[in-house]
């Protein structure tokens, strides 16, 4: 028997690309207040300082410009789809820290960074059509309008990471979160197919997941809920899944409600 086809949430192109710009928005408003010492600060993130991070931040929208400005990759369908993105940013992680050196060394003002990125991106992405042009993104060929959707994911992690190592409260896009939080969703939906565990992650997502008997009405007999927030830093490993049960930032409930195994779903 064939596997069954991934299932693919449909994203509004143009609502995304305005939930980037305003994620995007806020994390430019926090750093342009940002001190050289609150810059030099450390982060959850290995050795890099806040000025790292907040250089990293500016390359979900550079990254867009970089690939519309290569020639459009051949062949009507992607390489990679949004549900197979998340599984391999591990791989991709020492190209992204080189990158984000190289750009720091070459842009020292951030304002100005920021400035030029958001002008690019723009100019580049305009407030019209549909989203279907492919791009080169370092996961492979994919649709404009799927990498926007990861360019939500990259703003609300690395806004969360930023919020952390500074003790900021940098706002995050309704809608950005909104897409971070289903992608995120329907990753783990994929990677542990099944309807015997109902995940709820109000007001944005809820999926069913892991093999066994399937709930079709009723009350679910295995429930995990949690907040948005958490369960974006469930899924990328900012937080434990025992942590966040001890801290009752999670529910759990029913013999099959434990996703410590599956997480985290993307590094």
């Amino acid at each position: 028997m064939p596997p069954a086809k991934k299932r693919l949430r449909n994203y509004d192109h143009l609502r995304t690309r305005a939930a980037v710009l305003a994620q995007f928005a806020h994390v430019r408003d926090a750093v342009r207040t940002l001190t050289p010492q609150q810059l030099a600060e450390p982060t959850r993130l290995g050795d890099w300082t806040a000025r790292d991070l907040a250089v990293h931040l500016a390359m979900p929208l550079a990254g867009v410009s970089r690939g519309l400005a290569l020639p459009e990759p051949p062949g009507p369908k992607p390489d990679t789809t949004l549900l197979d993105w998340a599984g391999g940013t591990a791989a991709r992680a020492g190209r992204v820290a080189e990158a984000t050196a190289a750009l720091r060394a070459d842009h020292p003002d951030l304002d100005a960074l920021y400035a030029e990125v958001e002008e690019r991106f723009v100019a580049d992405v305009p407030a019209t059509g549909t989203g279907d042009r492919l791009l080169t993104t370092p996961a492979g060929a994919m649709r404009l309008a799927d990498f926007l959707v990861t360019r939500t994911v990259e703003l609300v992690v690395h806004t969360d990471d930023l919020n952390d190592a500074l003790g900021l409260a940098v706002p995050y896009d309704r809608q950005a979160l909104a897409a971070c939080t289903r992608l995120l969703a329907d990753t783990l939906a994929d990677r542990a197919p099944g309807g015997s565990v109902e995940v709820r992650v109000p007001p944005f997502a809820v999926v069913q997941c892991i093999g066994g008997p399937k709930h079709t009405r009723g009350t679910p007999p295995n429930v995990v809920e949690t907040s948005p927030l958490t369960w974006m830093r469930l899924a990328t490993g900012r937080t434990s899944w025992t942590r966040a049960l001890d801290g009752a930032e999670v529910s759990a409930s029913g013999e099959r409600a434990d996703l410590g195994a599956l997480l985290p779903l993307m590094r």
